[in-house]
C-alpha cells in the first residue's frame, strides 16, 4: 500500500488513467489510501448537549456515495449510525441512538464524517468509531459525559455555633466538595459524604462551623476535574447573627 500510495504523488494522472484507462471507479482506489482523523482528546459534553462527534478523511475526498460506519464496540447491535448507498440504515442503529444522530450530506461532499449526537445522555460515554469499510483505516473518538448542578447552602441554628450545609445534587463523575472563606482559603470541614442515586448521578453534601471572620463571607465549591466543570455558592452570614450565637453561648456558661 505505501508504494502505491508513493506512485500516486509522483505521477498521479500515468497511475490511474494508463494502468487502469477502463476502471471507472477509480475513486475507490483513492479511497482505500486516505484515512480518517479524529481528536487527540477526549470530547466532554454535559447531559442534554448537542454535540459533533468529529471524523475527516485525509486527504479531504467526496464521500456522499461511500458508506459510512459510526459504531460502539461494547453495544449490540454495535452501529450507532449506518449510511449506506446515500440512506441511513435506522434498522441497523441501536435503540439507544434512535432519532438523536444525524450526517450532514453537505459536509460528506468534503470529507467530513462528522457525527451529530443530540441530547447526549450518560449512557452515550464510550469509545466511538468512524469507519469507511473500503478505507484502511478508522478513526477513534472518546466521548466523557458529565453532569453538573449549582450547590445550595442552608444555615443550621446548633448550641455550639452557627453550621454551614452544603449540598449539590445530579453530577457526574462523582465530584468533590470544599469549603473556602472570604480570602479563598480552604475551611476545615467535616467529611464530605457522597452518595451515588439510582439514575447513576451524585449528591454531595458538607457541614462546617463556622466563627466571625473578616468578610463572613463562605463558599461552598464544588469541582469535576475529569470533565473540567466547577459549581460554587457564596453565602454571607451576618455579623450580628454570629455575634449572638456567641453570646448565647457565652450567657450558658
Amino acid at each position: 500500500m505505501y508504494s502505491l500510495f508513493l506512485d500516486l504523488k509522483s505521477n498521479y494522472h500515468s497511475f490511474f488513467f494508463h494502468t487502469f484507462p477502463d476502471w471507472p471507479t477509480w475513486l475507490y482506489v483513492l479511497f482505500f489510501l486516505v484515512g480518517q482523523s479524529g481528536p487527540p482528546q477526549p470530547i466532554v459534553a454535559m447531559v442534554g448537549d448537542d454535540i459533533i462527534l468529529p471524523c475527516h478523511l485525509e486527504p479531504t475526498a467526496d464521500a456522499v456515495d461511500q458508506t459510512v460506519e459510526w459504531t460502539r464496540p461494547d453495544l449490540n447491535p454495535r452501529f450507532v449510525h449506518l449510511r449506506r448507498d446515500r440512506v441511513d440504515l435506522l434498522d441497523e442503529q441501536h435503540p439507544s441512538y434512535k432519532g438523536r444522530t444525524s450526517l450532514s450530506t453537505n459536509k460528506l461532499k468534503c470529507g467530513d464524517l462528522s457525527l451529530k449526537l443530540s441530547t447526549v445522555k450518560l449512557s452515550d460515554a464510550g469509545t466511538y468509531k468512524c469507519l469507511i469499510p473500503k478505507s484502511a483505516t478508522e478513526s477513534v473518538v472518546e466521548l466523557v459525559v458529565g453532569s453538573v448542578s449549582s450547590p445550595n447552602i442552608e444555615i443550621s441554628r446548633v448550641s455550639n455555633g452557627v453550621v454551614l450545609n452544603c449540598k449539590s445534587k445530579g453530577w457526574y463523575p462523582d465530584p468533590e466538595l470544599l469549603w473556602l472563606d472570604g480570602e479563598g482559603k480552604l475551611l476545615s470541614a467535616g467529611p464530605t459524604e457522597t452518595v451515588r442515586g439510582p439514575d447513576d448521578l451524585y449528591t454531595v453534601s458538607s457541614r462546617v462551623t463556622v466563627e466571625k471572620r473578616h468578610s463572613n463571607n463562605f463558599t461552598c465549591r464544588v469541582q469535576q476535574k475529569i470533565i473540567s466543570q466547577t459549581r460554587e455558592t457564596q453565602i454571607h452570614v451576618s455579623e450580628i447573627f454570629i455575634s449572638q450565637r456567641q453570646k448565647k453561648e457565652r450567657a450558658s456558661q
